[in-house]
Parts: structure tokens; sequence; C-alpha cells
């Protein structure tokens, strides 16, 4: 029996070569290219919404907020994109893709995702530099589920604030989902 060839990882450098699909894009995850669909429009009226009542919070204090934002929360074979990122404004123009986490990663969960993929996501949005936590928003539960670096792992319903983390203050659920 001989052994077999380990697949070569793809760096950020050689994915930026490859171009991107009909009918969505290319993630680079754990050095494996990933085919991301683009969203339908309930997703982008989500999306929109919960980026609007963040913008109130935090823009104020010095944050940026943005959907689809691309980050690599892992040097070299890492490229990820959030639903909605927050991060601190002074970190944009460092470098082509914001190094390292956003300090909040919120994810609009999707009929594809599987529960292993959302949180192999969450881990690898927490493992990078500068996170502080990552938000799942499952609109079929009505549920934000908060992976936290300080605070561990907790869900949310109903009219149940949601610390933020990064600035004073909280969001209720049941604003994001009204």
């Amino acid at each position: 029996m001989s052994a077999q060839p380990i697949a070569k990882l793809l760096t950020v450098e050689e994915y930026e070569q490859i171009p991107n699909p009909p009918g969505g894009h290319y993630e680079l995850r754990h050095g494996e290219l990933a085919f991301v669909s683009y969203p339908v429009i309930e997703h982008k009226v989500l999306q929109r919404h919960t980026r609007k009542l963040l913008e109130a919070l935090v823009e104020a204090r010095g944050f940026v907020v943005d959907t689809e934002y691309p980050y690599r929360p892992l040097p070299e074979n890492e490229l990820w994109s959030a639903d909605i990122a927050c991060f601190t404004a002074s970190r944009e123009h460092l470098a082509r893709w914001l190094a390292g986490s956003p300090e909040l990663v919120i994810e609009v969960r999707s009929p594809s995702n599987t529960k292993t993929e959302l949180l192999d996501r969450a881990m690898t949005t927490l493992a990078g530099a500068w996170s502080i936590a990552f938000w799942l928003v499952d609109s079929k539960t009505r549920t934000v589920t908060v992976y936290s670096k300080a605070n561990g792992v907790r869900v949310y319903q109903g009219d149940e604030q949601i610390p933020l983390e990064i600035v004073p203050g909280s969001l209720r659920v049941s604003e994001i989902f009204a």
C-alpha cells in the first residue's frame, strides 16, 4: 500500500488568481475553495435590517458596520466574508483584506448551512486576532446564538437583550426580527 499524497493547501495569493464562478463567489477556508452562492432576498433583508440597527449603536464610537465584508481570520490559508462585520474603523485601510477577524461577526443562517459548518465558522472567526464575538442569526427559530470569547455560548430569543460587548449597550432580539 502506498501513501496518498496530501493535497496542497491554497494560499491567499493563489486564491486571488482564481476567478469567481457564476452565481456566487469563493471563500478560502482552511486552504480549500468553498463556493458561496448569492443570498436570497429574505437573507439580504435581514442582513440590511440588522446592519442598520448596529450602525445606530456603534458607528459613533469608531466602528464600521458592513455586509459581505472580506476578512482573514487566520493568516495564510483563510479568506472569509462576514454577512455583517463590525470592526474598528482604523483597521479598514491597513491591508487589502481585513487582517484578523472583525471584532463582531454576524452570520445570518441559510438553509444550506450545516451545524458543523456554522460551528467551524464561529470557532475560526473567534480564533482570529481582534475577534470578540460571533452571532448566528436564525430566522427560522427567531433566535440569536452568541459565541463570545469572554462569556461562552448563549442563545437569545424573544425580547432578550444581547450585550454588544464591543461598546456599551445591547440589541433586543425582537428588534432584529421586526
